[in-house]
Parts: structure tokens; C-alpha cells; sequence
């Protein structure tokens, strides 16, 4: 089991950082609040990769390497071109319930994007959806009863999407099949009492590391449910994690004091905070 005292800073005085994805000795991550993605490398060394209007969440690349991101209040899908400009692949505003989150790139280019259904903190809550968009724009909805969908991962062998379901505490998978929709929807593990799966990766035993910003730690999970270890994240919210570094065993968290925008501007507490793990990240994100 690891604590808070493993953690060390790697990245401060960010507004709201999510989304981290492992790329080419950098991570990158969104800070949302901010509409701006950035990227680090693991002794701090950071530089601005794009501003999104509509501000950016789940980060991936397609085949050609160019980077997708989930723009979540204009519910689009856009790509960062080799030549810096950003260009819309897929306008999901006809399908979304409200406004998309997080999402994962597979081998194929294929991302899977969660709706999260309805406006946290002010409507009842209303059911998510698990978004598919194509290579080609092409998009569809392939789930739509999702608890505020979050975290989501394909496995290794591009079988398998987890998605976590912030508002069940459980992680879900499904069988990605050949066209990309998806089939035998199950529950991975449920998470315990009090935590809530946030932004999540996997590793190379098949374990996930899942932010839980509720319980303020980042818990490395098996299938079933058994909590492997545990990384105390102290007085900041947990919410995402990703595996990077050279060999990819460090795990990279991304925290806050809130995620509340009327307030992560003015406290500008966020963080990249990592800390060294046995086991190496595997898959996708």
C-alpha cells in the first residue's frame, strides 16, 4: 500500500487538470477550466500544445498522430493538426443528452466518448451515454444507460472497453466488437462504499488505477472489486491517473482542492502529482 508521502509535485498553480495521456516522453492532460491543453515532462517542464474554446477534456491520437480531443461544451470531437489548427471531426450535439467528458482513443483510431447525461449540481440526474465516433466522423451512440460515465480504457488486446460509472462507484465493461459497437455489458468491479471512479488507466497485470476524488486517493483495482493498493492524494481531490514515464511505471495524478469552476480559477490549486509503481501501464489511454 502506498500514502500521501509517496506523492511528489510534479506540476503547480494549474486550474483544473484532467484527461492525462502518455505520449512521447510528455504527459499531456487537459486543464479544463483553463481551455487550454498542455503537456509536462516528468521533471516539470511544461509548454502549452493547443487553447480549445470549448474547453478540452479526454485527450487521444489517431493513426496519423494527430491529437483528438473531447470538447465538451460545443459536444465536438475536434483534432489538432500537424499545422496547429484545430478542425472538427465529429459535431456530437445532436446525439449528447449534455455535455461530453471523457474518452478514450483505441488502436483502430475509434473514440469512445461518455455523455454524462445531465448538468452536475443542478438537474436531476439523468442517464449517460457511451458515444462511438469513426475514424471518419461517422458516429452513433452504444450505450445509453451510463451512470455519468468517466475513465474509460480498451485493453491491450482491443477487446475489451472499461468505463467507469462515477455515479454507480463501479467500473463497466463491455466486448468492443468488430465494428466497434459494443456487446455483454457487465459489471468490472464495484468500487468501495464512498468512492467515486474518475479518470483511470490500466496496467500490465490487468489491475486499473481510478481516481476516486471523493476519498482524495487513487486505488488500484482488480477485476472483482479487491482493492490492490492504495495512494492517499492528502487534502487534494483525486481525478484521473496515468501510467508514463520511460518504462511507464509512474503514475501520474491529476488534483485539485475542487472541480467546482465558480472556484478553480480563483484557487488555481490543481496539480500533476506522480509517484513510482511496480507494475507497467498497459492499453489505451
Amino acid at each position: 500500500m502506498s500514502s500521501s508521502g509517496d506523492l511528489r509535485v510534479v506540476l503547480e498553480d494549474l486550474v483544473f487538470p484532467e484527461g492525462p495521456r502518455w505520449r512521447d516522453g510528455h504527459l499531456y492532460f487537459s486543464d479544463i477550466h483553463a481551455g487550454k491543453v498542455i503537456c509536462v515532462t516528468p521533471t516539470g517542464s511544461a509548454a502549452l500544445v493547443c487553447e480549445v474554446p470549448g474547453l478540452p477534456s479526454g485527450l487521444g491520437w489517431d493513426p496519423q498522430d494527430r491529437l483528438l480531443i473531447a470538447s465538451t461544451t460545443t459536444k465536438a470531437l475536434v483534432r489538432l493538426e500537424h499545422d496547429g489548427t484545430l478542425t472538427t471531426v465529429a459535431d456530437l450535439s445532436g446525439l449528447c443528452r449534455w455535455t461530453i467528458n471523457d474518452m478514450v482513443v483505441d488502436g483502430a483510431g475509434r473514440a469512445y466518448i461518455g455523455d454524462v447525461g445531465f448538468e452536475l449540481g443542478r438537474d436531476d440526474f439523468r442517464p449517460g451515454q457511451v458515444v462511438l465516433v469513426q475514424p471518419d466522423g461517422t458516429s452513433s451512440v452504444v450505450d445509453d444507460d451510463m451512470r455519468f460515465p468517466n475513465g474509460s480504457m480498451v485493453t491491450p488486446d482491443g477487446r475489451t472497453l472499461l468505463v467507469g460509472e462515477s455515479f454507480g462507484g463501479r467500473l463497466t465493461a463491455f466486448d468492443i466488437q468488430a465494428d466497434g459497437s459494443l456487446a455483454n455489458k457487465r459489471v468490472w468491479a464495484q468500487l468501495p462504499q464512498g468512492a467515486v471512479p474518475d479518470g483511470s488507466c490500466l496496467d500490465a497485470e490487468g489491475a486499473v488505477w481510478t481516481a476516486s476524488p471523493t476519498t482524495r486517493e487513487v486505488l488500484r483495482v482488480a477485476e472483482g472489486g479487491e482493492v490492490l493498493a492504495r495512494v492517499s492524494t492528502g487534502d487534494q481531490g483525486a481525478y484521473a491517473c496515468m501510467l508514463g514515464g520511460n518504462d511507464r511505471r509512474t503514475l501520474f495524478v491529476c488534483t485539485a482542492k475542487t472541480h467546482d469552476p465558480k472556484m478553480t480559477g480563483e484557487l488555481r490549486s490543481g496539480r500533476i502529482e506522480a509517484v513510482e509503481v511496480d507494475v507497467p501501464g498497459a492499453g489505451w489511454p
